[in-house]
């Protein structure tokens, strides 16, 4: 193999997923992408065991390894970009029926090859495994033909199972070798010494100057036409790319836009300005402006503004919002909606509240304070802290009908930490506010409504889902997002979900607000201690909608008994092993928690 053959030293298995890719990435690049991915999943699969830098994220999918932050910023922001082109296009190859041309598998191996490259320098502990400084990728090395017949998506996704079974599998005896490592000194010693090799491999490798070429600009429009191919972009007519345009404050009067997305009418929506990926986005911000005015005078409509520099996004609707960060582009239908609400969203003071919905006053009040944060000072996140029992889930409701009757929203997601909650969340809609068909995202993955309750696992999961390379969940999919007791381990846990969605966002939560930490201040971009709204224990006392607790002392099991790992559901299981029971990721875990405390007040 021209490309990996230094992987067959020290990476046997990833050498032979590699050398699979290549063989196929010009015959059958559906099969090329599929094992491009494969290679990519062993690469990662290795570093997680041999770096004891990285920690173990909430899942041990794919995705989740690529986006635990330890990972992230082990490899750096250009091989991550990498890493997501690879999983992407292999997922195209698994599960969409659209063609995959050559130019994807190659674009694939490509970047495989730059992140092998990388693997091979850092963590080589021989010099056969190390890869030549001149190694460079030529696609014009690539074998033309396969001696493996073409294989089609069916049979790609079987063997994705059948890959996934003896990937459990596997798994299911590393964890019983784990566990038998734990009791046997000899092996954590032994496992100690390879980390330290390889530690001190990585540091000499490390010494030495990378001159190696990752292709940055390719790698850059790539994962730019992979996002605009996941919001429904075609990219195929040619004034999508390198628009020319006149009016630009130059001695040629003319420029060339990188990208332009057209509406069904012709006109252009938004462009995209790509700048190179080791420059701030902050450069090409007034020069895509000039391009917004040159395509405005031309067309009689402002278009949207992306920038990009392949590792970070933002979105510039200069007429509405200062610019934000955001995860993808929106679709055609998305960005129409966009226009649209332009001149026909209404302002939101001037709207009654539903109080068939709502019929308290602080319930009120919440839903005014919100809405003054989106409306007059621009915000797009709003806390509402409210005690047990003041009716969040109500006036929350009252929020949605109010947005919905001014078209400032058309789809809502509502997030809660389990399904009993969504259970009750989907039983209030459909009780105060039955027009917006709430669906359960838990049970009803393929129905489609206005609000849509979920899980936070479960919405992680749809997001990654897609058909044909297309996300059904896209960044711009829900205009409102409502989390349910937002709080710090929900941020920790699930923080990708709201960073992804570029929505509204509401918090809902029954900490008192000086007991609410300053990560959850910091999520809604609130300054510690001050909440968008708040009506507390004390306040609902006082107004006599709640009473005040009262202490009851009486023997408990835990507290008496302890708690015994063994004795625990999987469930509760999965949150023990959760815990962070010592600053050291490294310490055992307990197997019990000892009683001895007789009785406890409740």
């Amino acid at each position: 193999m021209p490309h990996f053959g230094f992987l067959q030293a020290e990476w046997k298995d990833i050498f032979t997923a590699a050398a699979k890719a290549e063989l196929n990435t010009l015959p059958d690049p559906r099969t090329g992408c599929f094992y491009a991915r494969r290679a990519l999943e062993l690469a990662v699969a290795w570093l997680y065991k041999a770096d004891k830098s990285l920690k173990a994220p909430y899942d041990d999918n794919l995705s989740a390894l690529l986006n635990e932050p330890t990972f992230r910023t082990l490899i750096g922001q250009d091989r991550y970009t990498k890493a997501r082109i690879i999983k992407e296009l292999g997922n195209e190859a698994v599960h969409s029926h659209v063609p995959i041309t050559p130019a994807q598998s190659i674009e694939a191996l490509r970047e495989l090859f730059h992140f092998c490259y990388w693997l091979g320098r850092t963590y080589a502990r021989t010099a056969a495994g190390r890869p030549a400084p001149g190694l460079k990728f030529d696609p014009n090395r690539l074998p033309k033909t396969s001696p493996i017949p073409p294989q089609t998506a069916a049979q790609l996704a079987r063997q994705a199972e059948e890959i996934a079974q003896r990937d459990a599998e596997l798994k299911l005896r590393q964890q019983k070798l784990d566990e038998f490592a734990v009791e046997t000194q000899q092996l954590n010693e032994e496992l100690a010494r390879l980390r330290a090799d390889i530690a001190e491999a990585k540091r000499a490798n490390q010494s030495v100057p990378d001159t190696h070429d990752y292709s940055e600009t390719e790698t850059r429009d790539a994962f730019i036409d992979l996002l605009l191919r996941e919001a429904g972009w075609k990219l195929a007519d040619t004034r999508d790319r390198e628009f020319p345009i006149t009016g630009m404050p130059n001695e040629s009067g003319t420029g060339w836009v990188d990208y332009v997305l057209w509406g069904k009418d012709g006109r252009p929506l938004a462009l995209v300005e790509a700048k190179r990926t080791k420059r701030s986005i902050e450069e090409g911000r007034q020069k895509a402006k000039l391009y917004a005015d040159c395509l405005e005078k031309q067309f009689g409509q402002r278009p949207i503004i992306y920038l990009s520099n392949g590792y970070e996004h933002e979105i510039w609707d200069d007429t509405q919002y200062p610019s934000r960060p955001v995860q993808g582009f929106r679709t055609q239908d998305e960005l129409e909606l966009l226009f649209q609400r332009r001149t026909t969203h209404r302002p939101l003071h001037e709207i009654e509240i539903d109080r068939k919905i709502v019929d308290r006053y602080y319930q009120e009040r919440a839903i005014r304070k919100i809405a003054e944060a989106f409306e007059t000072k621009h915000v797009r996140r709003a806390l509402l802290v409210m005690a047990t029992g003041a009716g969040k889930t109500r006036t929350v409701i009252g929020l949605v009908d109010l947005l919905l009757r001014a078209n400032w929203i058309k789809r809502v997601l509502f997030l809660a930490d389990r399904v009993a909650l969504v259970n009750q969340a989907v039983s209030a809609f459909k009780k105060h506010l039955p027009s917006s068909a709430p669906v359960n995202l838990v049970t009803e993955k393929n129905v489609d409504g206005r609000v849509y309750v979920s899980t936070y696992p479960t919405m992680l999961g749809l997001i990654e889902e897609a058909q044909d390379g297309e996300r059904r969940f896209g960044p711009g999919y829900f205009d409102l997002v409502i989390i349910d007791e937002a709080h710090r381990s929900v941020y920790q846990r699930y923080g990708a979900i709201f960073e992804y969605f570029d929505s509204l966002l509401v918090g809902l939560t029954a900490t008192p607000r000086d007991e609410t930490d300053r990560d959850t201040y910091k999520l809604f971009h609130l300054e510690p201690g001050v909440p968008t709204d708040a009506y507390e224990l004390t306040d609902a006392v006082a107004d006599g909608y709640l009473v005040p607790a009262r202490s009851v002392s009486m023997a408990l099991k835990f507290p008496l008994e302890g708690i015994h790992y063994n004795d625990l559901t999987e469930e509760e299981k999965r949150e023990w092993d959760e815990i962070e029971w010592d600053e050291d990721p490294e310490a055992p875990k307990p197997d019990r928690v000892e009683g001895g405390r007789q009785q406890v007040a409740v």
